[in-house]
């Protein structure tokens, strides 16, 4: 096994397979993508919207396949049980490296329809992977700070306009719609630079699934609240392709869409902003205290 080597072998190893695999899937996605392009019809959207994911499914099963060949963590996860293949998902997680994306899709993939990301906009310049990403529908976002929005209050419209166009593309067959809600990996510079209120998470932002939300409730079977931990730290992605993430836990629970959140006015309306507000700090500090819970049963 693979995973017996030196740590940069193996990452050297896992490197290779990774891009292998991408180079391999990509230019289908492709090829799909830029057929869609050429004939933007519904219609032409229902038939080729299905085989790319198809494909992206066949490639994250690839990348599941390396990580077993090169992984030796252990994982402990729950939640993940009657989950439906076929349902809409709204999935928010907490974020603290890139292996959480790879986590995220080797435990949900056809356990529930192919997640689709948030992604920064210059992410589209990843090579080979942002092609990917833009051949799969998933919304290049430009994040502005609190300060540039209130000095140009129309680049926030930019944005939401981006998410609904994006939503709508969505609501076509079934999908999850995956967000990050605070908007960024966690460091503990970036947890003293915000003074956030909570011991393992940044402050979320709320304004994206709100949005989502808003043009997708009546669609959404249920929110996903997913919380991952790494007992020993997280990884950095290096680090990950080496081996050397020991341990993982991840909780998944399905939690009731708040209809009466999804039909209000976030943008518009101040009281629908706070109580929205309100709910995402409850389920954060639900997600910091699982955490803090995970954390000392690992110690255990």
């Amino acid at each position: 096994m693979l995973n017996s080597l030196p740590a940069p072998l193996i990452g050297l190893f896992a490197s290779l397979l990774l891009a292998v695999n991408s180079l391999g899937w990509v230019p289908l996605l492709l090829l799909l993508a830029m057929l869609k392009l050429m004939l933007p019809f519904t219609a032409v959207r229902l038939r080729l919207d299905p085989l790319l994911v198809r494909i992206a499914e066949a490639w994250i099963a690839c990348n599941s396949g390396w990580m077993a060949l090169t992984q030796k963590a252990s994982w402990d996860v729950e939640g993940i049980a009657g989950l439906d293949p076929r349902g809409w998902y709204l999935v928010n997680c907490n974020h603290q490296s890139w292996a959480d994306i790879l986590v995220l899709q080797h435990l949900l993939t056809r356990r529930i329809p192919l997640l689709k990301f948030f992604l920064k906009q210059q992410l589209i310049w990843v090579p080979v992977m942002g092609l990917a990403w833009w051949a799969l529908d998933f919304p290049f976002m430009r994040r502005h700070s609190e300060e540039v929005l209130k000095a140009r209050p129309e680049l926030r419209g930019r944005d939401q306009e981006a998410t609904r166009l994006a939503c709508e593309r969505f609501s076509l067959i079934p999908t999850s719609v995956m967000n990050f809600c605070e908007g960024t990996r966690f460091t503990p510079a970036k947890h003293r630079q915000q003074q956030s209120p909570y011991r393992h998470l940044l402050k979320p932002k709320s304004g994206g699934i709100a949005l989502a939300l808003n043009v997708m409730g009546d669609r959404f079977h249920a929110i996903l609240d997913v919380t991952i931990v790494y007992p020993d730290g997280a990884p950095n992605f290096w680090q990950f392709l080496c081996g050397r993430m020991k341990r993982v836990q991840v909780r998944v629970q399905e939690l009731p869409v708040p209809r009466h959140l999804a039909t209000g006015d976030y943008a518009g309306d101040p009281a629908v902003r706070d109580a929205f507000q309100q709910w995402m700090q409850q389920l954060w500090q639900d997600k910091d205290a699982q955490i803090e819970r995970l954390l000392d049963l690992a110690k255990r």
